[in-house]
């Protein structure tokens, strides 16, 4: 497959980086930089979801989010089995890819992630954030095989699944390089968010320093300060965002908060 060269459009506020689709986000750590005390893993990342954008013009609201000075653009792909809704595909991303070169941080909520991967990557997908609850005979495979493909794994996890479980994960030789606590239910959005869920990322900040940790469901100026506060760095907004008069300065605001709260520790 060709290699998809790095984004021309980049906010102010981030560097720039060699062309590598593994290393999209110049802010991205080497896998030998995690678990080395670096801060470089827990730079903000702030991934408007673009579950929330107008369809009809997904193209220009990614160019206008990306203008906004968002990071990453969060793309929630459903299979209406794992979770009820049916959204978005590999045909979606592959057509964004022709109008984007943004980081495109795909959360794929399907019940056979394996079977996505290969078409992913025909997409050129970003990131590949793939289920817990749905990976646990064969990860190993699922993670080199989304490696392989010049992709960056995640792992995500329900409200109602234990922390413990994605710890192999991140343990492993080779390992996921995300964590995605979801906030809310999977499947719908504008969901509230459920606070409860900040003691996982508190763990997860605590034996993991420099593992990036996204949040995923009603994030906004109201509960970006448990989320930052808590240890997370990404940030995956869709209503708050989207539905703001000044989108802008929401993405500020956020960003601003996981900075400051680093600072903290």
């Amino acid at each position: 497959m060709e290699k998809f060269l790095f984004r021309t459009h980049r906010p102010s506020h981030v560097a720039a980086a060699a062309p590598d689709k593994t290393t999209q986000n110049p802010e991205k750590p080497t896998q030998s930089q995690i678990g080395s005390g670096t801060k470089m893993g827990v730079t903000p990342k702030i991934a408007p979801s673009m579950l929330s954008s107008d369809f009809a013009n997904l193209a220009s609201e990614a160019k206008r989010m990306l203008d906004f000075g968002a990071d990453w653009l969060h793309m929630d792909i459903m299979d209406g089995h794992f979770v009820p809704n049916l959204t978005i595909g590999a045909p979606v991303i592959e057509s964004l890819r022709k109008h984007s070169e943004a980081y495109l941080d795909c959360h794929l909520m399907v019940t056979n992630p394996i079977d996505y991967v290969e078409p992913l990557c025909k997409a050129d997908a970003s990131g590949f954030t793939f289920h817990v609850e749905v990976s646990k005979e064969n990860w190993q495979e699922l993670i080199q095989r989304i490696k392989s493909k010049g992709m960056r794994p995640g792992v995500a996890l329900k409200p109602g699944t234990p922390i413990e479980e994605v710890y192999p994960l991140v343990d492993s030789e080779n390992p996921v390089e995300m964590v995605l606590v979801m906030t809310v239910e999977p499947g719908f959005g504008g969901q509230k968010f459920m606070p409860e869920m900040m003691d996982k990322v508190r763990i997860l900040r605590k034996k993991y320093p420099s593992l990036d940790i996204e949040v995923d469901g009603g994030l906004g100026p109201s509960t970006i300060d448990m989320a930052a506060s808590a240890g997370a760095n990404c940030i995956v907004a869709g209503s708050s965002v989207f539905g703001a008069p000044e989108p802008a300065a929401v993405i500020s605001l956020m960003r601003k908060s996981v900075l400051e709260n680093q600072e903290k520790c």
